[in-house]
């Protein structure tokens, strides 16, 4: 009995097993980088783009990648957590709040960052940088925000737990950068961080972190879980802090309450 074949001779089984193991491959440097554009994925596996992009609408179509809307960078979905140990929950977190961050970009206009508590730092997951017409840094993807001179951090440790906010702050004075410093001092944090949660959200406005910006930050808060915060930033000299909290803190704290996160 003869066997099947394609148009380019190979028995169709064998082109099956070829195409389905290039998937795999395509799925694990998604999931191995944590995201990755399509022709980066190409490069890293030398394969011709036009079939990386298929593969990557495939995968999309079953629910086991999804492409940020941000960055165009593909990363794996909570489905994928079938698979193994790789899925990132921070993954899940960046596809459930990008749609509510373009939103409220496009009604605000300034760039709105989604950023995760990792080590010792703030890390910006996900970004409207590249879509704002004011926005003066538009590689914002993966950039560590401290923890004390930023209105994220502020925001995160204002809204955790207290041991966990006291791990925290034991990390960051071991770790003792000198700018940190004035910041760590016990009267002007506990200052901070009281402020922070009287007001429900937190502010950089004393050219502490980038002197050209300043920032408002909220927590996305479920219970007693922090899972990560949402900041807009603007050019300092553009505008007055208090006619930034008029305007964009009540937006921002919707925003944070809507994402459909669950403990």
């Amino acid at each position: 009995m003869s066997k099947e074949r394609t148009q380019s001779g190979q028995p169709r089984q064998a082109e099956g097993v070829r195409a389905f193991k290039r998937g795999l491959d395509v799925l694990h440097e998604v999931n191995r980088s944590g995201g990755i554009r399509a022709g980066d994925i190409a490069r890293q596996l030398d394969l011709p783009r036009p079939t990386v992009y298929r593969l990557l609408e495939t995968l999309e179509e079953l629910g086991y990648v999804a492409r940020s809307a941000s960055d165009d960078r593909f990363r794996v979905t909570r489905r994928a957590l079938s698979l193994g140990d790789g899925y990132d929950p921070s993954v899940f977190i960046c596809q459930v709040a990008a749609p509510y961050l373009a939103e409220l970009s496009k009604n605000l206009v300034w760039p709105v960052d989604l950023s995760i508590y990792e080590n010792a730092a703030m890390v910006i997951q996900e970004t409207t940088h590249a879509r704002s017409p004011l926005s003066i840094d538009r590689g914002m993807i993966g950039k560590r925000l401290p923890m004390l001179r930023t209105s994220a951090g502020r925001a995160y440790l204002a809204a955790c737990a207290p041991i966990e906010r006291d791990v925290i702050i034991n990390h960051l004075r071991r770790i003792d950068e000198a700018d940190d410093r004035p910041f760590l001092e016990p009267d002007r944090l506990s200052r901070i961080l009281s402020e922070t949660s009287r007001r429900g959200y937190a502010i950089r406005d004393e050219g502490e972190y980038n002197p050209k910006t300043s920032s408002i930050a909220v927590p996305i808060v479920r219970g007693e879980v922090v899972f990560g915060c949402i900041s807009i930033i603007w050019i300092r000299s553009a505008m007055t802090l208090d006619d930034a909290v008029a305007q964009y803190a009540a937006p921002l704290r919707e925003t944070a309450a809507a994402i459909p996160v669950e403990v």
